[in-house]
């Protein structure tokens, strides 16, 4: 006769208890998949105005030093939210404050498909503010990922599952960049906003149906729950959340996490990489409309290239971080190791300043980005060191840090563009930046280790 179905959280195991006659479910990959494919709908709603950029500039008369703006008005919301949104995560749990973000982003975005149909507002202040609404609704999800993969993988897996979520970024563009492209030139530019938006509320019913804490999901059985809390993941974090009634966001909270050298040189190093990120987000599909040539469908194309590489480093990066932390034990090497190899190759970027070949540049851009992607270790280096009952104000810290990246990055760009006529000084911009990443890791963060608040 089968056994009941197990009701309410699973009882944690007795210490030393084995299961010889149950094998592990792996519920957790599960989790890290669709976390993956909300991650890459999130990306893909930052970079629809870098796809329909040139053909929206052009029918709105938007000028270059406007479209920085408009680029960057997503990053301002997305930096300033990220430590109200944190704390909302640590206060009321991942899965209510995630569920709700979706949602109001996906809706968001398809408003932006109305810019310039309605009389009484100029199409520079919807884009603006709709894309500053969409990253006041996005700013929980880094740190809700980051909550998640603390909850459900053990130390030795969060560098794996950390590079798949976030390499999502690099995915986003290689599923739907050539999508958006296809898009723009058969429908026009207003129906990339309202297909995305449609994709995000369809990811929130997903997200609502099958995330769940580790020790409430039904599907999860007792010997995966033994494995992951053996290997010190916070399995119990979701239900502290709902249990809890002190707010995280204090004075006191935000200054340990401010005074702490090593959380400083965290942030510096996430900012400086994210430097990349946003010229890839933002002005890398104008770039090669208006710099290279191409028209905005082979853009989309070219643009996959690239993201591809960087989604490979991503995974290469995070597998290789988490074998070396294996093999040696050592977390200082695990993460520092790929993050510098992987930055010193993405500086390759600069070197299309003296390339004439389009494809040639596609190749360095590709390369660049595959380092890029190995390096992108932040989010577990975050899983490592943050406080055990501070972890999504940490990461909001973390994150707020980093996209400050993307308010000055598209504007920065954009002022250069508009004064010297071209990206090359731009490429340097960001070529810089990637050796400031490895300063910030190797010399200002010191050991990597979990930040203990008496």
């Amino acid at each position: 006769m089968p056994a009941p179905p197990i009701a309410g959280p699973i009882a944690a195991p007795a210490a030393g208890t084995a299961f010889p006659a149950e094998r592990p479910t792996r519920v957790r990959h599960r989790v890290i998949a669709l976390i993956f494919a909300v991650t890459a709908i999130n990306y893909a709603d930052r970079a629809t105005f870098s796809i329909a950029g040139s053909a929206a500039s052009a029918e709105l008369g938007l000028s270059p030093i406007q479209t920085g703006f408009i680029l960057s008005a997503f990053a301002w919301a997305y930096a300033l939210a990220q430590i109200p949104g944190g704390a909302l995560l640590d206060r009321f749990g991942t899965k209510r404050i995630y569920a709700g973000a979706i949602a109001s982003w996906s809706v968001l975005t398809a408003m932006q498909g109305f810019t310039g149909l309605v009389p009484v507002v100029s199409a520079v202040a919807m884009l603006f503010v709709l894309r500053f609404l969409v990253g006041l609704a996005e700013a929980p999800s880094f740190p809700g990922n980051a909550r998640l993969v603390t909850a459900w993988f053990p130390g030795a897996e969060r560098g794996t599952a950390s590079a798949i979520f976030n390499s999502a970024q690099y995915f986003s563009l290689v599923a739907f960049a050539p999508l958006m492209g296809w898009l723009v030139h058969g429908y026009g530019w207003r129906s990339v906003f309202w297909v995305m938006g449609a994709l995000g509320l369809v990811a929130t019913a997903l997200f609502r149906r099958y995330i769940h804490s580790p020790v409430r999901h039904p599907a999860i059985n007792a010997a995966e729950l033994a494995h992951i809390e053996a290997g010190g993941g916070l399995t119990r974090m979701e239900e502290a959340a709902t249990t809890a009634r002190a707010p995280t966001f204090t004075r006191a909270n935000l200054k340990a996490l401010l005074a702490n050298r090593m959380l400083i040189g965290i942030y510096l190093g996430q900012y400086c990489i994210n430097v990349l990120t946003y010229f890839f987000v933002t002005w890398f599909p104008i770039y090669l409309v208006r710099e290279r040539g191409l028209n905005i469908m082979e853009a989309g194309f070219a643009a996959a290239a690239p993201a591809l590489c960087g989604f490979v480093g991503g995974l290469a990066g995070g597998f290789a971080s988490d074998w070396i932390l294996r093999r040696t034990g050592s977390v200082d090497l695990a993460r520092k190791g790929p993050l510098t190899a992987g930055m010193l190759l993405a500086t390759l970027i600069i070197a299309c300043v003296w390339v004439d070949a389009e494809w040639l540049v596609i190749v360095l851009m590709a390369a660049a980005f595959f380092g890029k992607g190995v390096a992108s270790l932040g989010w577990a280096v975050m899983a490592d060191v943050a406080p055990r009952q501070l972890a999504g104000l940490a990461g909001g810290v973390f994150n707020m840090f980093g996209n400050i990246a993307g308010i000055v990055t598209p504007i920065v760009v954009g002022y250069i563009v508009a004064a010297t006529g071209s990206f090359d000084w731009a490429l340097v911009f960001v070529g810089v930046h990637c050796l400031l990443t490895i300063f910030a890791f190797l010399v200002v963060v010191g050991p990597i280790r979990r930040v203990e608040l008496a």
